[in-house]
């Protein structure tokens, strides 16, 4: 009996346990982590393994302090230029703001206050961008 736990669990009346079938109850195989698994592939019409790469326009809200925030606005196309569409949104909605180049994600555009709606709306009617292809994060 020195292999087996004496005391069960309080509480649950479950009979003594060997100590290596809890390590088999609590440890998880991490091999399959690195897999990338899609579950509305299905729904799509493609398998897992096909990935669809669409280049979304990113919408953020950025809490600064107190009542002031930031909006940034990442994944315009490169074919429009993002100093005229910053001179615009600040003309329309009476905002500041500046274009700002990031090693990782190329060249932002940032805005005084929370802009969001304005944003996507302005970037829909002027057809820059569809629609369906504005993410919009935040709070």
């Amino acid at each position: 009996p020195d292999t087996l736990l004496e005391t069960p669990l309080r509480g649950c009346g479950s009979p003594p346990v060997h100590p290596d079938t809890l390590l088999n109850i609590y440890m998880t195989d991490l091999g399959n982590l690195g897999a990338t698994f899609d579950p509305f592939a299905d729904a799509a019409g493609g398998d897992a393994s096909t990935v669809v790469n669409k280049d979304y326009v990113h919408i953020r809200v950025q809490q600064r302090n107190g009542r002031k925030s930031l909006t940034t606005v990442q994944g315009i196309p490169e074919k429009f230029g993002k100093s005229k569409i910053l001179k615009a949104l600040k003309k329309s909605y009476c905002c500041n703001g500046c274009v700002v180049e990031d090693s990782e994600l190329g060249e932002v555009i940032q805005l005084q206050g929370d802009q969001r709606k304005n944003v996507s709306d302005f970037l829909t009617e002027s057809k820059i961008v569809k629609k369906e292809l504005i993410k919009i994060h935040g709070f």
